[in-house]
């Protein structure tokens, strides 16, 4: 697990006040791991620490110190205490953050100790530091001397979902929970989106919505399913010329077909076109939008989870 900063900054600027509870240390079971963590503001959260009691309470601790920075840990019993089967020991600590108390980044690190440092805590973050910037080693979350150090999450995979449509609000509402995906939808008017979408989701509208695949990285991963087969042949054209990591199509085959032809007729090579995965997920799966949604947050996670293996043999 590590802290998520991107997430956080966007946070405090749309909600000002942000809490942060996360999980320091663990003794014997508990529901989530070291550095698991949820966001807190005045009516909302995302994320979770687990165990229903444990971050019920935290929460509402979190979200009634809201208002001027602070900084404290406390240590559950989840099975005296709390009644949870885990029978488990956690040390959460919980950050207030605003605009003018943001966390320092010192060699892809967030470290803070709780109350005043004294030699061994500064003895502790010095040595953390040293390996870092001599071996580059990051370490997981720990929590030692009361000095809490977490890595800052690596860059978010982008996501680009083009499509506000049943299927559309159901993607995003799957993968918007998943902490490697940076999520931007697309859509041709505001009205297609719904009243509420998730903090973390970036929403562009325009008549025009092609207009914006310029603006996509390169290394990002895009799912057409608009509510216009013409819109969709428009923006598999605009990203095959732009570029892209990976580029899913809803569609059945009859649609596949007709697309690889017209595709072809607009000057794209087969090779090319190939490398557009119609249809989106695993049919398997079913046809109704959560079951195509579940279907596809699976396809990701696991080309992810291959990609991040792949790395790791050639390092």
């Amino acid at each position: 697990m590590a802290f998520d900063l991107d997430q956080l900054e966007r946070l405090v600027a749309k909600h000002g006040h942000v809490a942060r509870v996360a999980i320091a240390e663990v003794k014997g079971s508990s529901p989530r791991e070291q550095g698991a963590s949820v966001f807190v503001w005045s009516d909302g959260q995302c994320g979770t620490i687990g165990g229903g009691a444990l971050e019920y309470s935290a929460v509402n601790a979190a979200r009634n110190a809201l208002g001027a920075y602070r900084m404290w840990t406390d240590v559950h019993a989840l099975g005296p205490e709390l009644g949870q089967c885990c029978g488990g020991v956690v040390r959460l600590v919980t950050e207030v953050f605003d605009k003018s108390h943001l966390p320092k980044v010192q060699c892809g690190l967030v470290i803070r100790t709780i109350g005043a440092p004294n030699a061994a805590q500064e003895l502790r973050i010095n040595r953390v530091l040293k390996n870092a910037r001599a071996q580059g080693e990051v370490p997981q979350s720990i929590w030692q001397d009361s000095v809490f150090c977490e890595p800052v999450s690596e860059r978010k995979t982008p996501i680009w979902v083009w499509g506000a449509g049943h299927v559309g609000r159901a993607i995003v509402q799957v993968i918007s929970q998943l902490p490697t995906f940076d999520v931007t939808w697309v859509d041709v008017a505001k009205d297609r989106f719904p009243d509420t979408v998730p903090d973390n989701v970036n929403v562009l509208f325009s008549p025009t919505p092609d207009d914006y695949v310029r603006f996509a990285p390169i290394h990002a991963r895009h799912l057409i399913l608009t509510y216009s087969h013409a819109l969709d042949l428009a923006l598999c054209d605009a990203i095959l010329h732009h570029g892209f990591a990976d580029l899913g199509l809803i569609g059945s085959k009859t649609k596949w077909a007709r697309f690889k032809k017209r595709l072809g007729e607009m000057g794209h090579s087969a090779l090319s076109i190939e490398t557009i995965n119609c249809p989106i997920g695993d049919p398997a799966f079913g046809k109704h939008p959560f079951e195509i949604a579940i279907s596809v947050s699976h396809s990701l996670l696991k080309s992810q989870s291959t990609s991040g293996i792949k790395k790791e043999r050639s390092a």
